[in-house]
This record gives structure tokens, sequence and C-alpha cells, in this order.
């Protein structure tokens, strides 16, 4: 028997009876596995007994309330591979028979429980070795972790956990600044319709469990170093009715109020970061069009901040000398390391991924051609993503007031309303969708690539390539509020007519794939 193969008597022996002073010996044994267990601590120990014993007796019947709820676990694999990126290790807290871990398939996974009867079952279904599973007996109040993950699910577990501020300190052992902890837990308004259910035998039998608010989880989370990133309400039907189902959950659980009423609530939430200790390599990305005059003020005006820069020129066929000039002021400025790159198609959004494509830094940033935006805040958005604030900044011209001839009143109305829409459709707040300036780390930009093909191509201006990426990939965005100026040389790309129908079709690309 391995190491984490315990009895139930052995596991509850190293977790509630080795003295604190044999503890250093017992951690040097356990030091190369995957986690190391300590004795609970104000923790109320019958309740506990009572909890494992619960999931115990009901372990054997698990996959029937499950097949007989078919439609409503279906739903939550649906959200749950949505909100995980492919490749992903995870860790499953709380996985009772492994089911989840199964059907999420991750290159790596990790399911702990604190019933043995659970445990002993998902090892016999899943823990054969045709996938990277493994399970444990441990109790999430009791132990620390000696390795990481990519992602920590705690899928309706929250609930029935004794020491909830316990349990998400020692979550943050297994995390680093990028793990993502997705929390799903069903609305209070629901719990008088599942306990009839329960009572009428058609749904899993649950212990007592707490009454948590998503306000409540919040609190628990700060307490605990943790910060949120986004927070989605799913599910108004759970039970399948021949198409009343999909309008409901699809459309309707999407809709402002309506959504107040839905079942499942999921909180992503990420480590509060250290204060920054690293300087990081930077990549400044123009594309420019006919910009020949703004060239050399791009260069001029540019702060330098991180480690090293590299301003990277993507040219999309200007006739007026742009190429020309970018040459000239190169090599007039040999102390900076600039690129001039012709795109190979058509677009900013072309330009920009071609940019980022040749771009070495590790931060990848945006900056308009037209200097509308000024290059002087740059360097506001380089701090915020060095002191992991956000993983995505994203620039706002919508706070300060504009110079006079700098948006049109119908541009600033569109963006109010695209700005409305989008915050809603991806759960995190976006004052300002058109802003040219933007700023990310490169390895999460390599993320947003690989998953291109979900949104699929259709974004010419590559604002909400980038957008709907970062928060399908769960990343902070954080806005840095910049004063809009006027053009001073050249003219706009922007025709307001065709390029606000194509917004609309891309809410509407959007509201499906992240509200269906």
């Amino acid at each position: 028997m391995d190491i984490f193969s315990f009895t139930r008597t052995s596991f509850d022996y190293i977790i509630h009876y080795v003295p604190v002073h044999h503890q250093r010996m017992r951690l040097r044994f356990m030091r190369h596995t995957l986690f190391q267990t300590y004795p609970p601590r104000h923790i109320d120990l019958p309740i506990k007994e009572r909890i494992r014993a619960h999931y115990d007796a009901i372990a054997p019947r698990r996959h029937i309330f499950r097949s007989r709820h078919r439609y409503y676990h279906r739903s939550l694999e649906r959200y749950f591979k949505f909100f995980i990126p492919v490749h992903s290790t995870i860790l499953d807290v709380g996985c009772g028979d492994g089911w989840l871990l199964h059907v999420l398939n991750p290159d790596r996974g990790v399911g702990i429980d604190c019933s043995p009867s659970m445990i002993e079952i998902a090892r016999a279904r899943y823990g054969s070795g045709l996938q990277n599973l493994e399970f444990h007996t441990a109790d999430i109040e009791c132990i620390h972790f000696n390795e990481t993950f990519d992602v920590i699910i705690m899928s309706d577990v929250i609930n029935n956990l004794v020491d909830i501020q316990t349990a998400l300190d020692n979550i943050r052992s297994a995390c680093t600044e990028q793990t993502r902890i997705i929390i799903n837990y069903h609305s209070i308004l629901w719990e008088p319709l599942l306990k009839a259910g329960e009572r009428l035998s058609i749904k899993m039998p649950q212990p007592h469990s707490n009454w948590l608010s998503s306000s409540d989880i919040r609190a628990f989370l700060t307490l605990s170093d943790f910060e949120l990133v986004r927070y989605e309400r799913k599910l108004l039907a759970p039970i399948y009715i021949p198409v009343l189902s999909a309008i409901l959950n699809k459309w309707i659980a999407a809709l402002p109020l309506f959504n107040r009423l839905a079942l499942s609530h999921f909180l992503i939430a990420r480590c509060r970061p250290a204060a920054a200790k690293k300087q990081y390599s930077v990549s400044i990305v123009i594309p420019c069009l006919d910009e020949k005059e703004n060239i050399r003020p791009a260069v001029s005006r540019l702060p330098r901040f991180g480690s090293s820069q590299e301003v990277i020129f993507v040219d999309g066929g200007s006739t007026d000398g742009t190429r020309e000039e970018i040459r000239t002021v190169a090599a007039e400025n040999p102390a900076v390391t600039i690129q001039s790159l012709v795109q190979p198609g058509t677009g900013k959004g072309d330009a920009v991924r071609w940019g980022f494509t040749n771009a070495t830094g590790d931060i990848l940033m945006i900056l308009d051609a037209d200097l509308t935006v000024p290059p002087e805040d740059l360097s506001r958005f380089y701090t915020a993503l060095a002191a992991g604030k956000a993983d995505f900044i994203n620039g706002s011209r919508l706070v300060y007031p504009m110079e006079k001839q700098a948006m049109r009143f119908l541009n600033i109305l569109g963006n109010a309303f695209f700005s409305w829409i989008f915050s809603w459709i991806l759960n995190q707040k976006i004052k300002d969708t058109l802003c040219g300036a933007k700023a990310l780390f490169k390895k999460d930009y390599e993320g947003i690539a690989r998953q291109r093909s979900y949104f699929g191509d259709f974004d010419p201006f590559g604002d909400f390539d980038l957008l709907f990426g970062a928060a399908k990939l769960n990343l902070k965005i954080l806005e840095v509020p910049i004063r809009y100026r006027e053009r001073t040389y050249g003219v706009t790309h922007i025709h307001r007519i065709r390029h606000g129908l194509l917004l609309l079709r891309m809410s509407l690309i959007a509201l499906r794939k992240f509200k269906g």
C-alpha cells in the first residue's frame, strides 16, 4: 500500500492524534509527498466526523443520484470546461467519487476528499492509469501541499467546511500567482427546494451546511489573501425540460435580475500578489498606417521603464513615407531597440498579432501611432502589471476630460453603450472597450493565442480578441485612466456605421460564448 492509501484508522490518527511535539519528525518523513498533514486546531471534531460518516454512507449511491440528474451535472461539466484552459493541472478539493476530475481530463489531476469510501470508489473507477489522475484521503482543513497547480476546484464543498478560513489558508500552499481557484456553490434562495428534493429522495442528501452568500465568501477570500477575478451565476432550470431548459439557461439566466435567481454560483479568485521584486523587459508594438509625422515623437516621448525596451513598428502599407521615417529614426537612436515590420495581412488586429509574434519582451504593450494616447502614460501600465495589481491592463479614455476634437459625441455614446454590454458579458468592469493602449504578459498572450479558435478570427481591431481571450483565461483586468488627446497628424481610420455594426456582431459572439 502506498503512502497515500490511508486506512480509516490511520488517517484519523494522523490528522487528529499525532502530538504536536512529534510533528517535526512526521514532516521530515512526508517531505517528499504531495501534502503534509497536521493536527486540527480549533475545529469541532464531532462535526467533522459526522460529515465524513455521511459521505462514507452515501458513496456507493453517488453515481445513482448523478445519473438521475444528468442534465445538471453535464451543465456543470460544460461550465468548468469553459473556465479551465486545456492542458491544465488541477487539484479537486472535495472530489467525491472523482467524476468531475475524470470528465475534465487534465494533464495532471489530483483529487482529495475526507471520505475514505469516496476515495476508494474514485480510485477503482478512474485511478487505473488511463488518465493522469490520483486520489487521496485528506482533509483540506488539516494539510499543507508540497506541489502547486494551475487550477484548484472547490465544487459544492465550501458549504460543508467546518473552518472555511483555515481551508483557504491551506489552499494557498498549492498556489502560484498564476493559479486560479474556482468555487462553485448553490444559492441559498434554492435551499428550500433542494431540501424538499432530499426528503423525496430525488436529490443526494447533504449534511447540514453553512449559509453563505457571495459577500460571505468574498470576505473569506480576502481574509486568506485571495482576490476575486470574476463572479458568474448560472442555471435557472437544473432539470431537463425540452426547449424550455435551453431558453431559460442560455438566454434568460444571462439577463440582469433573472440572473440573481440562478442556482449555481461560480467565484474565480487568484492569490493576492506580493510586492513587485522583479524588473521585466518590455515590447511596445505600434501599428501604423500613414503616420510619418508621429514616428519621431512616439520614440522621443516614450519614457524608460522595465529592464529593457524594444519598440516594434508594424506598417500596414503606408504611402506617406512612414516606413522610411522609421528607418531614419532607428538610425538616429542606436541606444533604442527599434524593429520595423510590414504586416502580412490587413487591419490593426493583424498588425498587433504580427508585432506580438515577433516581440521578445516579458510584457507586451500596444500604443496607437496617432499618439492620442500619450506615450508617457505607458509607464503606469508597466507599474500596475509589474506590481501584480492585474494580469491585463486596458486604457480608459472615459474618465478624464478629453480635448475638444479627440472623440466625437456619437463615438462617446457608442463607447458607453459597448462598455455596459461588455462589462455585463465578461463579468469584469470594462469602461472603454476600444482604447488602443493595452498591456499584458507575453505568457498570457500566448495562452490567448492558443485558444483563439474558440472565438474565431473575427476582430479586425485586435481589442476584442485580447479582451475576450483575457476573460476566458480568467485574467484579472484593470483599467488605467489616460487623458485622450487630439490627433495632430493624419486621419482616423474608424468608420462609425460600418465598425459600429461590426461591434454589435462581436457583442453577439461574446454573448453566445460567455452566457450560453
